[in-house]
C-alpha cells in the first residue's frame, strides 16, 4: 500500500479539488475577463485518464474529491464519469464525491447527479437580484440558476450556497440572502475575493473584508461559533434566528493554511499544492509516459515536498498585478 501523502510540515492530504474544464458559461467579474481564451480541448485529459489520476490519489490517502471548473457541468460525458468514480465510495476508498457549480446546467443534471453518487452540491450564487447578477455574471442567467437549485433540491441533493462578496455590489444583499437560503434548508458560506488572475476590474475595488461583513450580520443576527468542520477551510457560525449554518473563508484577514489538507488538480493535469502560489508539476507527461504509476507517484512525493506553508495572496495596492496570475478557472473553485 502506498504511503499517505503527506506534506513537509506534516500535514496530511485527503482532499483533492479536480479540474474537469477551465471552460464555463457565466464571465463573472471577480473570476475572469469578458473575452476569454479557453484551453483547446485536445489538451484536456480525457475522462479516461482523470478517473486514473484520481485512482491514484484514492491510493495515497485521497478521500473526498470534489469537482470543478470552469463550470464542471459542460464538459461531455461528466455523469458517466462520476459514475465510475462511485466506484471508490462504494468500495470505501473514498468518503464522497462533491461538485461546485454555477447553477446553470443544473436544471438538465440534477437528477442524474443524484443517481451517480453525489449526495450534496455547492451552487456559486452571488446575488438573487436580477440587475445585480447580470453585472456580476455578464449574462441574463439567474433564471436558469433558480431552477437549477430547485431542480437539486427536488432531486434529493443538499446544497449550499457559496457568495463571493464584493463591495458595493452585493453587500448590502448578503443578509436577504442568508436567509433566503436558510429558510429553503440550504447552508451558506461567504468568501472573500481572491486576487487571482488578470480581470477588467481593479480587486481593491471588490474587496471587502469578512470581519466587515460579520459585524454587519451581528446587528441583526445572533452569529454563534461552531466546530463544525467540512473539509475545507471555512469556519462556521450558526445564525440563532435562522437556524441555519454559515461559513466563513477568509484567505485574506485570517490565513487558514495552518490546517490545509488540499491540493488542485487542473483539466490538463497539473497539480498545484496551493491555490496562492504558481508552482505546479505536470502529471499529465507522467500519466501519458512509460511508467505511469512510478513516475506519478514520484511527482506527488516531490509536489509535497514542494507544498508551501502558506499563500502569498494581498490586496491592498490599487492597479498591483495579482498575486497569481492565472484565473480560478483555471485551476478549480
Amino acid at each position: 500500500m502506498e504511503s499517505q501523502l503527506t506534506d513537509s510540515f506534516g500535514r496530511e492530504i485527503t482532499y483533492l479539488r479536480l479540474s474537469v474544464t477551465d471552460r464555463c458559461d457565466l464571465r463573472c467579474t471577480y473570476c475572469m475577463a469578458e473575452n476569454m481564451t479557453f484551453l483547446p480541448r485536445k489538451d484536456l485529459l480525457t475522462l479516461e485518464e482523470l478517473d486514473s489520476l484520481c485512482g491514484s490519489f484514492i491510493a495515497r490517502g485521497i478521500r473526498k474529491i470534489r469537482l470543478t471548473g470552469g463550470e464542471p457541468l459542460v464538459r461531455r460525458g461528466l455523469m458517466e464519469f462520476i459514475k465510475n468514480l462511485s466506484r471508490h465510495r462504494e468500495s470505501g476508498a473514498l468518503d464522497e464525491i462533491t461538485l461546485t457549480t454555477n447553477g446553470t446546467q443544473l436544471s438538465k443534471f440534477a437528477k442524474d447527479l443524484k443517481a451517480n453518487g453525489l449526495e450534496r452540491i455547492n451552487v456559486s450564487l452571488d446575488s438573487r437580484n436580477p440587475d445585480t447578477f447580470l453585472k456580476l455574471t455578464r449574462r441574463a442567467a439567474l433564471d436558469n440558476v433558480m431552477r437549477g437549485i430547485d431542480a437539486a433540491q427536488q432531486a434529493g441533493l443538499k446544497v449550499k450556497i457559496n457568495t463571493v462578496a464584493l463591495k458595493g455590489t452585493n453587500d448590502a444583499e448578503i443578509p436577504d440572502l442568508m436567509i433566503w437560503a436558510h429558510e429553503r434548508g440550504m447552508d451558506m458560506t461567504l468568501i472573500e475575493v481572491m486576487p487571482l488572475g488578470e480581470i477588467d476590474e481593479d480587486r481593491v475595488d471588490q474587496y471587502i473584508p469578512l470581519t466587515a461583513i460579520r459585524d454587519q450580520l451581528k446587528e441583526r443576527f445572533t452569529l454563534i461559533d461552531t466546530p463544525l468542520k467540512t473539509g475545507g477551510p471555512a469556519r462556521y457560525v450558526k445564525v440563532a434566528e435562522t437556524g441555519g449554518i454559515l461559513g466563513l473563508i477568509t484567505p485574506l484577514t485570517n490565513n487558514f493554511c495552518a490546517g490545509c489538507n488540499r491540493v488542485r488538480v487542473t483539466c490538463t493535469g497539473q497539480i498545484y499544492t496551493c491555490l496562492g502560489h504558481g508552482g505546479k508539476l505536470d502529471l499529465r507527461e507522467a500519466i501519458r509516459g512509460a511508467n505511469p504509476q512510478e513516475d506519478l507517484s514520484a511527482l506527488l512525493n516531490l509536489a509535497m515536498h514542494q507544498k508551501p506553508e502558506k499563500h502569498n495572496f494581498d490586496i491592498s495596492d490599487r492597479g498591483a498585478a495579482p498575486a497569481v496570475a492565472r484565473h480560478m478557472s483555471v485551476t478549480g473553485g
